[in-house]
């Protein structure tokens, strides 16, 4: 059946998502923005926002109304883009959770037709407490975890995914993608909800899947060779996840799985670093090497819950020093085959682009394509 036109939809940004990524926290819910700002984290949600809202304000037709938040919750992205909103007035400063659902139940009064919300898998929890399956929604990556299948793969595909939908909603799928947070172990998810949104291959990342059990044995050999093989005097940093843990299991180490941890001379030198914190260890004095792990279904290396490691990380430790680690079964089964980075607040500085090798065994590895 053909679907009548959007002409009214909404914009949320969540304007303290992501500010914990940086610093070394691992979410932003609850008062923790409050420890990431006495870090010195910045807020970074709305210009990851207008990057999507650009692509959207261009691809609009002028009979198209943006319903938004006041100021910090879309206000300022929609007119920085050259959109006039329907305003919401948001009394809370900072705003919160409770602001983003009475925001969701209004829109839900104007019988908007889309909802895109630049935040994390907490907004999205958010959002999707209130509107269900009733109404289609687009993420727009700015959070530190993005497990959720309701995210664009970067702001840019978020603003593409939407623009197709409220140009020609009779052309584009709707599709039922989970809603996903942290679980109760640590580094774990947990499914809360199903949402509808608008399907774009290439666009749309998947869920987040668990580790495929045949790969065990030879990542473990991997991770063993590798921990014997590191030398003296040189940094190791080694990012989030169960791969590289195995690393530190080798070393007789245990480090923060969903932190980013350095090795020195096969002992822990720094556990769950900062940004700020990589920045300083790698001042040239010492030569260092990055040990990434890949997402398993949606293959990211960088840009979903690892942001200390920052381009300018990356430039530091030199891209000639990246060792990426994955099994074979986890890379088989993404779709499109890809790996992918979604780093900084811009495009301007892309890293890691390219075709990469990724290591399987000790005697195997495999070249992939990454893409931003």
């Amino acid at each position: 059946m053909k679907r009548a036109g959007v002409t009214r939809f909404g914009l949320i940004v969540n304007p303290i998502a992501g500010m914990g990524g940086s610093v070394g926290l691992h979410g932003t819910d609850g008062d923790t923005y409050l420890a990431a700002s006495a870090l010195g984290a910045v807020p970074t949600a709305h210009l990851r926002a207008a990057r999507a809202m650009r692509i959207l304000a261009q691809a609009l037709p002028e009979n198209r109304m943006v319903l938004t938040g006041s100021g910090s919750m879309g206000e300022t992205v929609s007119r920085d883009v050259g959109l006039t909103p329907e305003v919401y007035p948001i009394p809370s400063s900072p705003t919160s959770a409770q602001d983003t659902r009475d925001l969701v139940a209004w829109m839900m009064e104007q019988q908007v037709g889309l909802i895109a919300f630049a935040g994390g898998d907490g907004t999205a929890r958010d959002v999707i407490g209130v509107v269900g399956a009733e109404v289609p929604i687009v993420g727009i990556p700015t959070g530190v975890k993005m497990h959720s299948a309701v995210f664009g793969n970067t702001p840019e595909a978020a603003g593409s995914i939407a623009a197709r939908y409220l140009s020609s909603p009779d052309q584009v799928p709707l599709v039922a993608r989970e809603v996903l947070d942290a679980g109760d172990d640590s580094g774990g998810v947990a499914e809360f909800s199903v949402a509808s949104v608008p399907f774009g291959r290439d666009l749309l990342q998947p869920g987040k899947a668990t580790a495929a059990v045949g790969d065990d044995a030879d990542l473990d050999r991997l991770c063993e060779h590798l921990a014997r093989e590191m030398e003296s005097d040189r940094l190791y940093v080694l990012g989030p996840g169960t791969t590289t843990a195995r690393i530190l299991a080798h070393l007789g180490l245990e480090g923060t799985l969903v932190g980013v941890d350095v090795v020195l001379n096969q002992g822990l030198l720094s556990e769950d670093v900062t940004e700020a914190g990589l920045l300083g260890l790698l001042d040239g004095s010492r030569p260092a090497t990055l040990y990434l792990g890949v997402i398993g279904g949606q293959g990211f290396l960088l840009g979903r819950g690892n942001q200390q490691i920052s381009p300018e990380v990356v430039h530091r430790i030199g891209e000639g020093n990246i060792i990426i680690l994955a099994g074979e079964e986890k890379l088989l089964r993404l779709d499109p085959p890809v790996l992918r980075v979604d780093v900084g607040v811009d495009t301007a500085s892309p890293v890691l682009l390219g075709y990469r090798r990724v290591y399987t065994s000790p005697v195997r590895s495999t070249v992939m394509k990454v893409v931003g």
